[in-house]
């Protein structure tokens, strides 16, 4: 499998960019985007945030993931459809995880009876 990596450098340079455009202190990025200062200050020195701060510097600033990952990328694999669903189903702010989970399993059993290469 071929190495992949994500560019934290180019993704910090956009952060400061975004930081710069909105005339904010890392600081206040910290402030804004729930992570904490010290997170932003590894990040100047090279290391890597958490997922979760990952996540939400990513929300903050409108970056895309996707366009950090770096290396030689074999062709990308399209997820199948039952994990879009939940997906969607998880992110829908109108449900509850409860109500997500009870129509994520009414799909299953549904797509699971009717698929064309259903085994019995």
């Amino acid at each position: 499998m071929a190495k992949v990596e994500f560019d934290l450098e180019s993704f910090y340079a956009a952060l400061d960019s975004q930081r710069q455009s909105q005339r904010l202190t890392w600081k206040q990025v910290a402030a804004k985007s729930g992570v904490s200062a010290s997170t932003l200050t590894r990040m100047a020195q090279g290391k890597r945030p958490d997922v979760d701060g990952l996540t939400a510097l990513l929300k903050w600033s409108g970056l895309q993931a996707e366009s950090f990952v770096r290396g030689e990328q074999e062709p990308r694999i399209e997820s199948d459809p039952l994990t879009q669903i939940t997906a969607y189903l998880r992110a829908d702010r109108n449900l509850s995880p409860e109500g997500a989970a009870a129509l994520e399993a009414i799909v299953k059993a549904g797509y699971e009876s009717l698929r064309k290469d259903r085994v019995d």
